[in-house]
């Protein structure tokens, strides 16, 4: 693990969520280093211009980390439990752009002009409905046949944020976490309707987004614009990219959203994915297969499939 500190959530000894603080191997919970009015990755967020530098100084404390928890006896949570808003950006990697053209162009005959749109694009996800943590097991929905991998990095809001121009946008970012978003590509249309796509349907479902391990702080992170992003499903490398190749950049896709609504503290933007999806070789998930995907810096999430049986 890289010098300073990471934000988890964990189950804690009563069964309730926990923010920890994890330093090296260690988990110290939160509130020992901050007081009991911080309990949650989410109150910590909301005074992040307190916390962090607090939190900094104390990953230097050696007898405090040695003091705390093995993080393998912890059972991790999702770090941010639960968003205000899971901001997801679609169509935002130049290599993914294109193995969907040769798709497209597969199935229609004609070619597809790519070229860099004014404006990132989004939708959302649910939060305590779909968000899950590392480790995990993601339940796949019995109405979908064709659940889709999706590995992307995320940037979590540190303070509230309106109309921030993109050259200060990723002052706004308090730290980065990995989502997978995964995707029901049987339910992306809706036959028979006027609005065609059908967003909540292929997007939103229990389990659909599992998140973690941890939140690693933006001052920590090198340089989230090229970042290495790999994802594997089973063992086998399915995604390798590099953030560098995103459409819109971080501080783009933060600039445009906060024209439109005021970021909060814990508000998550996941900022697309890049090419090595299932839907071009007709590959989707089913029980028993494993998701693993490390972005350098960030570490790894990995979560197994599971058939939904309620």
């Amino acid at each position: 693990m890289q010098a300073g500190y990471r934000l988890i959530s964990y189950v804690g000894d009563g069964g309730a969520p926990v923010a920890g603080v994890l330093i090296a191997d260690r988990v110290v919970p939160a509130t020992r280093i901050l007081g009991d009015r911080f309990a949650t990755v989410l109150d910590i967020l909301r005074a992040w211009d307190e916390t962090h530098p607090r939190l900094a100084k104390a990953a230097d404390d050696k007898p405090l980390a040695e003091s705390g928890t093995k993080l393998a006896s912890v059972k991790l949570l999702a770090p941010v439990l639960y968003p205000g808003a899971l901001y997801c950006a679609g169509a935002n990697y130049w290599d993914h752009l294109n193995e969907m053209a040769a798709i497209a162009k597969k199935t229609t005959g004609r070619d597809v002009h790519l070229a860099k749109p004014a404006e990132p694009w989004f939708f959302l996800k649910t939060a305590a409905g779909s968000i899950i943590g590392d480790g995990a097991p993601a339940r796949l929905p019995g109405f979908s046949k064709q659940v889709d991998w999706e590995a992307e990095i995320a940037a979590v809001i540190g303070k509230p944020t309106r109309n921030i121009s993109e050259d200060d946008a990723l002052s706004a970012v308090a730290g980065y976490t990995i989502v997978n978003d995964l995707s029901a590509r049987d339910l992306m249309k809706r036959e028979g309707s006027i609005f065609v796509y059908d967003w909540i349907g292929q997007k939103c479902f229990e389990d659909a987004a599992p998140m973690g391990p941890w939140l690693t702080p933006a001052a920590y992170v090198s340089d989230p614009n090229n970042l290495s992003i790999k994802l594997w499903v089973n063992g086998v490398l399915k995604q390798d990219s590099n953030t560098s190749k995103m459409v819109h950049n971080t501080a783009e896709q933060i600039a445009y959203l906060s024209r439109h609504i005021t970021l909060q503290p814990g508000d998550v933007i996941a900022t697309g994915t890049p090419a090595g999806v299932g839907l071009p070789k007709g590959e989707f998930l089913k029980a028993g297969d494993e998701v693993k995907i490390e972005i350098a810096e960030l570490g790894t999430l990995t979560n197994r499939m599971v058939a939904d049986t309620a």
